[in-house]
């Protein structure tokens, strides 16, 4: 659920990538702030864990259109893939505006999505949200590897609701900012929907 900071005249919207660990999470957020500039960005936070880590950082797209007057401030979060650290994904999911979640398109990790996405939509269901009821992008990650499902096979077994969906080269990033302006466009959209108070949602990176 987006907070309204009167103080500084900005609504806070929270983004979670969501996925299986080591899909490239935490190369989208690294990305994306070293593609933001300092004067619109806040600190990146990491988490470590033992085998990955949850990142977080705050932004403020300047070529953002405004919500009755206050501007629009993106917090992107990832959560830790690994299913022992389920409490922290429920933890960093909570409130969430909007989530993208970050598929292996590697064959072999056909499986692992899947868990995934099972278990974001269990979480969602807890909050009593669902895949249909807040924005979802999918981001079918790591596109250049040999091994990878055919984009038909990983939209079959993975988007079955037909939500929007970009391929993705995080470590190159190819489809990063494409992806964000995805799910932040829907984000805006549902607040107008909400609102009636909407300009220009548009963004650019």
């Amino acid at each position: 659920m987006s907070f309204v900071n009167y103080t500084t005249k900005e609504i806070n919207c929270k983004i979670v990538y969501y996925g299986p660990g080591l899909g490239g999470k935490t190369t989208n957020l690294q990305y994306l702030y070293h593609r933001t500039s300092n004067d619109s960005k806040g600190r990146l936070i990491s988490l470590a864990t033992n085998t990955e880590r949850t990142l977080f950082f705050d932004f403020l797209p300047l070529a953002l259109g405004t919500i009755r007057g206050f501007r629009v401030r993106f917090h992107l979060y990832t959560v830790p893939g690994q299913v022992f650290y389920d409490a922290s994904r429920r933890l960093i999911l909570k409130g969430a505006d909007g989530v993208v979640f970050v598929a292996d398109s590697q064959v072999q990790r056909m499986e692992a999505n899947l868990e995934s996405l099972k278990n974001l939509e269990y979480h969602l269901q807890q909050q009593g949200d669902s895949l249909t009821s807040i924005p979802v992008i999918f981001q079918y990650n790591k596109r250049d590897l040999p091994n990878v499902s055919p984009l038909s096979e990983m939209s079959r077994r993975l988007n079955y609701l037909v939500l929007p969906e970009f391929e993705a080269i995080a470590v190159r990033g190819l489809g990063v900012i494409e992806t964000l302006k995805g799910v932040a466009k829907k984000v805006l959209l549902q607040m107008k929907t909400a609102t009636s108070a909407i300009d220009s949602p548009s963004m650019t990176s």
